[in-house]
């Protein structure tokens, strides 16, 4: 029988949480984990219980990762450069897992949404910088997710306007039925569904030496436009580290009730998740590439449903089937993802209901929030006239513009990493990052700041401790190098931001005046 003790993180009073339906047992897919079980798991079958209980928030958010944008940015870098920029995957895994692995133990420990967090440790003005960037690129990333249903529904004939109404419906409902079981069921569901490229790849057998040699070998397509590749690469890394998975892991990982004792299992469950993603960026890179290699298709990636087409046409019905229901299943788990990282932060800031524990009649705005996306994304992508596959490049480019933003703040909230470590991390040491440092290190030290002590830890608390509630927290103590490095990471926002703007307008009118 499992050793349970009253746990401090199941009393309302001492915890964090903002919403009390985050407090209890962990109810996973494949098992439950009653609160206070502080027992070792002694045998391998325990463990394994144990694992299968925790699995989900990292399963589904790197699965969700592999969306809409990714089968378009994939695919894109496959056909028209073959697998030349494949070696871009394996450079981002650990940038992956330290992302990933930040928020995940900060779900566990503080018990408070990625969002709230920033709002209470920088104030409103970084606060709001952060979730309303968050907002405006989620929102276009979920019109992102019903395209990508759009050209998986158009590959089998399936009327657009009904294919699209009955995927927002079941989005809708999977995520409204008050049992947070029930839609991790249905997510894994769908993460097994993710596995259909396994298949799609073998059937169409490309070169397992080329892609070997390009995934561990770092290289530009030789004859390509500088601009465009790196157009490419910005997407790549936008659409595998998107800044809407910090929010969803931390939050998924709050609401599943998950505590500091197990964050060890849910360490294995989000690199079993980064396998996964890393496979299917690899697997549809390797068959798009070899699809279209000395074809006249070759450099003139149009989307993803062409790519199902020209898979049809060189190498038979079957595995264009299997891509095109992996496409719309990747789409689905990829909009809930999205929707919810949106729908929990919107919770967390404005400090009402939000947890899938809740049916929509008991957190209303949550569940308007959620509803009301879904009905506006849809209505877009029926509507004659947008720009699907511009806006799909967009949404991609602007993530990877965008991450810088979430992981300084994201660092910023672990007080033992100091501003140096920041750099080292954020600037790879370069000349500005260096001068600027320096700069503000020398002025601190002429006007007498000093760099503070932190209190030494008791590590026998590790497994068990939780934040307090917010309110009995001190001040954060921002830095002047913390204001600056904020102060030009929105700089570089705004400049970035705009030249993106631009050049995908340049984009978007030479390809008017050329039809």
């Amino acid at each position: 029988m499992a050793h349970v003790i009253p746990h401090p993180a199941a009393s309302s009073a001492t915890s964090a949480a903002l919403d009390s339906a985050h407090l209890g047992n962990i109810v996973g897919a494949m098992g439950t984990i009653r609160v206070g079980d502080i027992a070792t798991r002694k045998t391998f079958g325990h463990r394994l219980r144990t694992l299968l209980a925790i699995l989900g928030p990292g399963l589904i958010v790197m699965v969700g990762a592999n969306d809409a944008g990714a089968f378009g940015t994939y695919t894109q870098a496959g056909q028209n450069y073959g697998t030349a920029l494949m070696w871009t995957l394996l450079l981002l895994v650990p940038v992956l897992y330290i992302n990933q692995e930040m928020v995940l133990r900060l779900g566990a420990v503080t018990g408070v949404g990625h969002g709230r967090l920033i709002f209470e440790r920088f104030g409103k003005f970084w606060g709001a910088f952060s979730v309303i960037d968050l907002f405006a690129l989620n929102a276009l990333t979920i019109v992102t997710e019903f395209i990508g249903i759009s050209l998986g529904l158009d590959y089998f004939g399936v009327n657009k306007c009904l294919g699209i109404s009955i995927a927002a419906l079941i989005i809708m409902a999977a995520a409204s039925t008050g049992n947070f079981r029930r839609f991790e069921r249905f997510s894994l569901v769908l993460v097994l569904g993710s596995l259909l490229l396994v298949p799609v790849i073998v059937m169409v057998h490309p070169p397992v030496g080329q892609m070997a040699n390009d995934f561990f070998i770092p290289k530009l397509p030789i004859g390509s436009k500088l601009n465009e590749v790196m157009l490419l690469i910005i997407a790549i890394v936008g659409t595998t580290v998107a800044p809407w998975q910090l929010f969803f892991q931390q939050s998924y990982v709050i609401d599943k009730r998950i505590t500091p004792r197990f964050i060890r299992y849910e360490r294995v469950d989000l690199w079993i998740g980064i396998v996964l993603v890393i496979i299917g960026g690899v697997a549809m890179m390797g068959f798009a590439a070899h699809t279209f290699a000395g074809k006249p298709e070759f450099g003139n990636f149009a989307d993803a449903g062409a790519v199902a087409a020209g898979m049809e046409k060189y190498f038979g019905r079957l595995p264009a089937v299997l891509f095109a229901i992996a496409l719309i299943d990747a789409c689905v788990i990829g909009a809930s993802a999205v929707l919810l990282s949106m729908a929990y932060a919107l919770g967390d800031v404005l400090s009402v209901r939000h947890s899938l524990h809740r049916k929509p009649t008991e957190a209303k705005i949550f569940y308007a929030l959620y509803f009301g996306l879904i009905i506006v994304a849809a209505g877009l992508v029926l509507t004659p006239g947008t720009p699907l596959g511009l806006l799909t490049n967009l949404v991609q480019t602007l993530a990877g513009v965008l991450l810088p933003s979430a992981t300084v703040f994201l660092l910023l909230l672990f007080p033992s990493i100091s501003e140096w470590q920041i750099l080292g991390l954020l600037g790879g040491g370069t000349a500005l990052g260096v001068m600027i440092a320096l700069g503000v290190k020398a002025f601190e030290r002429r006007i007498g700041v000093s760099a503070q002590d932190e209190p030494p830890l008791d590590l026998g608390l590790r497994d068990s401790w939780r934040m307090p509630a917010l309110h009995q927290l001190a001040p954060a103590r921002i830095t002047l190098l913390n204001k600056v490095w904020m102060l030009v990471l929105r700089g570089y926002l705004v400049i970035a931001a705009g030249l993106l703007l631009f050049k995908l307008f340049q984009l978007a009118t030479a390809g008017a005046l050329a039809a």
